[in-house]
């Protein structure tokens, strides 16, 4: 999105094909494309609102999935830049700061939070406030205060939180994050239908009971140790909400070669019941840099009990990704069994972006490199996977 398109000679000569033609040439693009030329031409508008061509347009789209990368330099000097993994080697930019204009922030910073289909989040912290945008329907919609009461930035953690819509396409979600209150993990759930938050304390899981299915149930963080975890296992419709609490096996983390040592020399990142271990050494024996090692992931067991490993990322691949860096953070999304994971790296003032991911039923590892994100000279304030963006 970030290409200028003559308004002139380009769109009058598209006009003029055949309307079956303009859509085959419409469906090869990606969704922000195509929501650009509908706000370009009225022909197109009509052509793209089209029954036939949005229920074709949202086949292709609910199997893209997307990862999006807010970044900002000062006030009000925000982008959110996307990134598809749907034959597609550039990042397109998307003017969310147009959108966000009807909610007043007496001019603060907004991070970006989580985002599902064409919902998006995003958080203000001297506000404490959090606030729903739909890409599609061109809406802004304020979140009320959880029942812990406004919640500053730095509250929010990327695995402890998720936000889920309906897959209807009515823009309707669920936004739920976990915490401790009383020294008991609490599910917090806002409903978008209803306006109002629920909680529910979770219950601690019974021995012999088995988890079920990834995708059936939700998996968020409440807090982890070095030997120990703690998250909370919801059912899709939130009634039910279990403990579960899986621990190292020292004997199996040595097999694979884990370094219970120096905690510099490894990143854990989590997200649904997974969590990779992004191992590193200092460069050239210092710590000022890091050379990337190894990664691994590890899975919670069927039990709930322990944390279980899953698999490593092969040599080959390692040795094309191994490099140097300053500082490295990353997110991890798990969907239909694929387990994807961004890493963003930053040496010297100057970003990195990796995309991993794992098919747990192949048991296979692919990469892909990000092109430039232009970051030098912004900061990072939020990232996110997603899929499932529809024209509805």
């Amino acid at each position: 999105m970030d290409d200028h398109i003559n308004t002139t000679p380009n769109v009058i000569g598209l006009c003029l094909l055949p309307q079956e033609l303009i859509q085959n040439i419409f469906l090869s693009l990606v969704l922000p494309e195509i929501v650009r030329l509908k706000l370009l031409n009225k022909s197109f508008s009509t052509l793209i609102s089209d029954h036939s061509f949005v229920r074709q347009c949202n086949s292709l789209s609910n199997s893209t999935t997307w990862l999006f990368v807010y970044k900002k330099r000062w006030l009000r000097d925000a982008v959110l830049h996307a990134f598809t993994d749907r034959n597609s080697d550039r990042w397109f930019r998307i003017p969310i700061a147009e959108l966000l204009k009807p909610v007043d922030f007496h001019c603060e910073d907004l991070y970006f939070l989580a985002a599902s289909a064409n919902v998006f989040l995003f958080a203000s912290n001297n506000a404490r406030e959090v606030v729903a945008v739909n890409l599609i329907s061109v809406t802004v919609k304020k979140i009320p205060p959880s029942p812990l009461g406004p919640r500053g930035t730095s509250s929010w953690r990327r695995s402890g939180m998720k936000l889920v819509t309906d897959s209807s396409g009515s823009g309707h979600f669920r936004f739920m994050f976990a915490e401790f209150v009383g020294n008991r993990p609490v599910l917090f759930v806002y409903d978008s239908v209803s306006d109002t938050w629920k909680s529910t304390e979770a219950q601690e899981k019974e021995n012999d009971e088995v988890l079920p299915r990834r995708g059936v149930h939700v998996f968020l963080s409440v807090v982890h140790g070095p030997r120990e975890s703690v998250l909370v296992d919801s059912s899709s419709d939130c009634d039910t909400v279990v403990v579960l609490r899986p621990r190292f096996n020292d004997a199996e983390g040595l097999t694979v070669g884990f370094n219970w040592g120096n905690v510099i020399d490894r990143l854990h990142v989590y997200g649904d019941g997974y969590m990779m271990i992004v191992k590193s050494e200092g460069e050239n024996g210092g710590n000022k840099r890091r050379v990337l090692k190894g990664v691994e992931l590890w899975g919670v067991s069927l039990d709930g009990r322990k944390w279980e490993f899953v698999s490593a990322v092969p040599g080959e691949v390692m040795g094309v990704i191994e490099k140097p860096y300053g500082v490295m953070m990353g997110c991890l999304e798990e969907k239909n069994g694929i387990i994807r994971v961004a890493l963003v790296s930053n040496s010297d003032g100057f970003w990195d972006m990796l995309w991993l991911s794992f098919d747990t039923k192949w048991k296979r590892w692919n990469w892909m490199p990000l092109p430039d994100c232009k970051m030098k000279g912004w900061n990072m304030a939020g990232i996110s996977f997603s899929s499932g963006l529809t024209l509805q």
